[in-house]
């Protein structure tokens, strides 16, 4: 069921970024220790902590997947060659603002902060499609295991969708448009609906108590690809306990199942934040979609598991049978 290979066969130069990440991480931390400005209401040391953790999870997950390849290796090389190098390009543009006080997003205060940005920007589309090349190549490869394969598969297709949620961030906001946009504004888009950037917010994620915010649903999609493998994980470890687990069929579904009951969790925070809505004051008709969802996982979670077949076979405690036809345990 494992499809996890020697660390070895991982992408190299996304393995080398991940661990230049776990650096920044710990340069990060030492600048909110030191570095007392704030920045939109936030240390000015979060943004580039919260991007390298990120990118750790994000650049090992790429890593292992590339190495599940059985066809165009090549090519899923240079995609992810091309992850690393925009993800580096953005670190070291988020990293100068920090340096020089200045917000990295949506900035075009001044010509050069306008490069920046607009720098930025390029380097998204092209990790976007870096991403997409290696989300078909996962398409094409011929996986032992189905349930793993779909989980990677997936999880690679959510992800991308959740990146796309910041190409929503950058569209001008209502107060925004009516100011002139670029010509009238210092800041052209957000990562708040309905309310300014820098309100009330969330320890640690920053995300507004009294607004939507766009990057819940960014979070949420982008780290499919540890979530649905960590399903993997656990219907591993519950497979000793539960017989049925240990059928592929069973597992697969499940894997289908859950990715599923993911994506639309993806979606619902997405559209709570573009109704201007806080992930923790949520109104009737987010609560009862949220219902929906989890009644419809639990039921389907049920019948995945409940529907009957030839369960698979132990072969060294079968018993043998004298016409040497297969023997089957029942359900």
């Amino acid at each position: 069921m494992s499809t996890a290979g020697p660390l070895s066969s991982w992408h190299r130069p996304l393995v080398w970024f991940a661990g230049s990440m776990v650096v920044m991480t710990f340069v990060s931390i030492g600048g909110l220790i030191v570095d007392d400005r704030v920045l939109t209401g936030a240390p000015i040391w979060f943004k580039p902590l919260k991007f390298s953790v990120s990118f750790v999870a994000y650049a090992l997950s790429l890593a292992w997947m590339l190495s599940l390849l059985t066809r165009a290796r090549r090519v899923g090389w240079w995609a992810g060659t091309v992850v690393v190098v925009a993800s580096a390009v953005e670190m070291v543009l988020i990293t100068t603002q920090v340096f020089r006080g200045k917000r990295s997003h949506f900035n075009v205060a001044t010509p050069f902060d306008s490069a920046i940005f607009n720098a930025m920007g390029i380097t998204v589309a092209v990790l976007w499609g870096g991403a997409l090349v290696i989300a078909i190549l996962l398409f094409r490869a011929r996986i032992a295991d189905r349930a793993s394969a779909w989980a990677v598969r997936l999880g690679a297709v959510i992800a991308l969708a959740g990146a796309g949620v910041g190409f929503l961030m950058t569209q001008p906001t209502p107060e925004q448009r009516a100011a002139g946009g670029r010509d009238g504004s210092d800041f052209v888009g957000a990562h708040s609906v309905g309310v300014a950037d820098g309100g009330p917010s969330m320890p640690l994620t920053g995300w507004s108590t009294t607004g939507g915010d766009l990057r819940i649903g960014h979070f949420v999609g982008m780290h499919a690809l540890q979530a649905l493998p960590l399903v993997l994980l656990l219907l591993a470890a519950l497979a000793p306990r539960f017989t049925r687990l240990r059928d592929d069929r069973v597992r697969t579904r499940m894997t289908l199942l859950a990715a599923g009951t993911y994506a639309a969790l993806f979606l619902l925070v997405t559209w709570q934040a573009l109704r201007g809505q806080s992930l923790i004051h949520p109104d009737a008709p987010t609560l009862t979609t949220l219902a929906l969802i989890l009644a419809g996982a639990a039921a389907a979670s049920w019948a995945s598991v409940a529907v009957r077949g030839r369960p698979p076979v132990d072969t060294a405690t079968a018993p043998a049978t004298n016409s040497g036809t297969k023997t089957g345990v029942s359900a």
